[in-house]
């Protein structure tokens, strides 16, 4: 039974190996791909002279303007994004899971809903809310977060929905209001701390997609970072490729480091800090 069981495990083992080696093969030759091309001049010598330019911002503002700004664009995007997301989601399903049950599956129609939305009917839609905005505000690609709000709905809703069902909503809400505090209190010092996993997933995700986003920006004639890489890349290709390899670089580093900021644990629960923070002296 022993050696059965050893076999078993030494062929789980092997299988797990060749999946994962199959998987980095997969991810991976693309991306060494991309960064021989960019290595190579013209006679086929390596050379880190795209690299070294593109590390000189200097350089790339002066060259490539519309690199510089649809870059700016997009860091710009992404953190209006992530902020308007948060706003609009963390307390709409925090109130419906507390005070309007029935609503939950409204709520999530809703916010799956552009899932089945092409993106090109989707700025059809849009045109008119953008000929407004342009007229009120001005034309500046940073404005494509409201469209952007709603193309990352779906799974921001789907992250911060795991996160509240994985805690006891009502009983937190509940407790934190016999202490004495208010709804603000309540979301900032309860709620959120026991969702911060789930607020980094959903923020992760809506960076990702903010950064890799081409459809609705080339559409609507604004330059963000995807469409000043395909705009560079008729002229430039080295730069263009080592920009969006460094694009996914930067993607990968930011999954990594949420992940590490997202398993920290704090020994104190929220009610206990609320708790405290009531009976220190004013």
């Amino acid at each position: 039974m022993s050696g059965q069981r050893a076999v078993m495990r030494r062929r789980q083992n092997a299988f797990r190996w060749a999946v994962v080696t199959v998987a980095l093969l997969f991810f991976g030759a693309p991306l060494f791909g991309m960064l021989e091309f960019t290595t190579r001049d013209a006679s086929g010598h390596r050379t880190a002279a795209t690299w070294s330019q593109l590390a000189d911002l200097g350089t790339i503002s002066q060259r490539y303007p519309d690199l510089s700004a649809g870059l700016v664009a997009s860091l710009w995007l992404a953190v209006l994004t992530v902020v308007m997301m948060l706003v609009l989601l963390v307390p709409t399903m925090t109130w419906v899971r507390l005070r309007l049950p029935g609503l939950s599956r409204t709520v999530e129609f809703l916010c799956l809903l552009p899932l089945t939305v092409p993106a090109i009917v989707l700025v059809v839609g849009l045109t008119p809310v953008y000929a407004w905005v342009t007229y009120l505000l001005n034309g500046s690609a940073v404005w494509l977060c409201f469209a952007y709000v709603v193309l990352v709905l779906p799974y921001a809703y789907r992250a911060l929905d795991a996160g509240l069902r994985a805690i006891d909503v009502r009983t937190l809400s509940e407790a934190a209001r016999s202490l004495g505090a208010g709804w603000g209190t309540v979301m900032a010092r309860v709620i959120l701390p026991n969702l911060r996993t789930a607020v980094l997933s959903a923020a992760f995700l809506t960076v990702a997609l903010t950064l890799g986003e081409f459809t609705i920006a080339n559409l609507f004639s604004r330059t963000n970072l995807q469409v000043a890489m395909y705009l560079l890349g008729k002229s430039d290709a080295q730069i263009s490729v080592a920009v969006g390899l460094a694009a996914l670089l930067f993607a990968i580093a930011i999954l990594f480091a949420m992940s590490f900021v997202g398993g920290q644990r704090d020994t104190v629960s929220p009610l206990s800090r609320l708790r405290r923070h009531r009976q220190e002296p004013t």
